[in-house]
C-alpha cells in the first residue's frame, strides 16, 4: 500500500510538470520566417499606398453575343492580333439563311406583278386618250369613257399597292441580311485577344457571367490604382508614383499621372466569392508608364506608391 501511495504521488507530480511544460511551450512564439523577397518600399518621403492592376490603355472589351445561339466557329485564339471588324466568332445562322432564301424568292414575283400592272395602266391610259380624242360624241358613249377612266384609276391603285408590297419584300429581305450579318461577331477595334473562354459547339447567351472573348490593346498599357476612400483626400491630381510587380521589389516602374476617375466605386480586386461581405470603396487613379525591359502582362497586380505633398493634411487632423 505504501509503495502504491508513493507511486501515485510521483505520477501526479509528473503530470503537473508535463502540463506546466506544455503551457510554457504554447506561449513561445515562433520566429517570423525570412521573406523570400523583401516588401516594397516607397521612394518618397511622404506617400499614399495603393493596390493596382495593369490593363490596356484604352481598357479591355468583353465580347458578348448579340443573341442567344449555338456557336459554330471561333475564328481567333489567345494572342492573335486582330484588326477592326475582323470576325471573332460565328453563331448558328441556318434558320436565318433559310428565311433569307424565302424572302429573296418573294421579290421577283412582286417585280413581275408591278411590270404587268404597269402595262395594264399604260394600255388603259392610251385607250382613255383615244376615247377623249373623238370629237363626235355620237360615236363614243359617255359610259365607255367613264368605264375606261374608272378602270384606269383602279389599276393605278393596284399598281401603288404592288409597289408597296415590293418595298416591304425588299425591306424584309434586307432585315434578314442585317440579322444574318449580326450573327458574325466582329472586333469593335484593333487589338490583341487576351482570353478565349468559348469553343465551337457551346451555347452562348447574352449577359453571361463569363466573358466569351476578352479583347485589349497590349501594346500600350496603363495601371489602375485603387486608393482607399479614407486616403482619397491625400491624393492630388498630377502627382507621380511608382509601381512594383508582386514578388519583385527590386525593379520599380515609374508612373505618370493620367487622370482620376471621379467616382468612388466598390473594390473589385477580391476573390470573387459571392459570400464575401466587404464594404471597402476605392478611388481609382489611372497612370501611364513606359513598358519596362522586363515582361509585364495585362491583368497583373502591382503595389503602387503615390507621392504625397507634405502640405496635404491627414484626414481627421487639422494642419499645425
Amino acid at each position: 500500500m505504501i509503495v502504491l501511495k508513493r507511486l501515485s504521488v510521483w505520477v501526479s507530480l509528473a503530470g503537473l510538470l508535463f502540463t506546466a511544460w506544455i503551457l510554457i511551450a504554447a506561449k513561445k512564439q515562433e520566429p517570423m520566417p525570412t521573406p523570400i523577397e523583401p516588401p516594397p518600399t516607397s521612394p518618397y518621403e511622404s506617400t499614399v499606398a495603393a493596390s493596382g492592376i495593369i490593363e490596356a490603355e484604352n481598357e479591355n472589351v468583353r465580347i458578348a453575343p448579340p443573341a442567344a445561339g449555338l456557336i459554330t466557329k471561333v475564328f481567333v485564339k489567345v494572342g492573335d492580333q486582330v484588326a477592326l471588324e475582323a470576325p471573332l466568332l460565328q453563331l448558328d445562322d441556318r434558320e436565318l439563311r433559310a428565311q433569307l432564301a424565302v424572302r429573296q424568292a418573294a421579290i421577283p414575283p412582286a417585280q413581275a406583278r408591278i411590270e404587268e400592272q404597269k402595262h395594264r395602266v399604260e394600255d388603259l391610259q392610251v385607250q382613255y386618250k383615244r376615247l377623249q380624242a373623238v370629237h363626235d360624241r355620237r360615236a363614243v358613249s359617255e359610259d365607255d369613257v367613264k368605264r375606261t377612266w374608272y378602270a384606269m384609276e383602279a389599276n393605278k391603285r393596284v399598281l401603288v399597292r404592288n409597289d408597296a408590297d415590293l418595298i416591304q419584300a425588299v425591306a424584309q429581305r434586307d432585315e434578314t441580311k442585317i440579322l444574318l450579318e449580326r450573327l458574325t461577331v466582329r472586333s469593335p477595334r484593333a487589338g490583341t485577344i487576351l482570353q478565349v473562354n468559348v469553343r465551337a459547339g457551346e451555347y452562348a447567351t447574352p449577359g453571361a457571367s463569363e466573358t466569351l472573348i476578352l479583347l485589349g490593346e497590349t501594346q500600350r498599357l496603363q495601371i489602375r490604382a485603387d486608393v482607399d476612400e479614407v486616403n482619397a483626400p491625400l491624393v492630388k491630381a498630377g502627382n507621380p508614383g511608382v509601381a512594383y510587380l508582386k514578388g519583385s521589389t527590386a525593379q520599380a516602374i515609374p508612373l505618370t499621372f493620367a487622370r482620376i476617375e471621379p467616382y468612388i466605386v466598390p473594390k473589385k480586386s477580391l476573390t470573387g466569392d459571392n459570400t464575401e461581405r466587404v464594404d471597402t470603396r476605392v478611388l481609382q487613379i489611372i497612370y501611364h508608364f513606359t513598358r519596362p525591359p522586363f515582361p509585364v502582362y495585362a491583368g497583373q497586380q502591382v503595389d503602387v506608391f503615390i507621392k504625397r505633398d507634405r502640405a496635404t493634411n491627414t484626414p481627421g487632423k487639422a494642419a499645425p
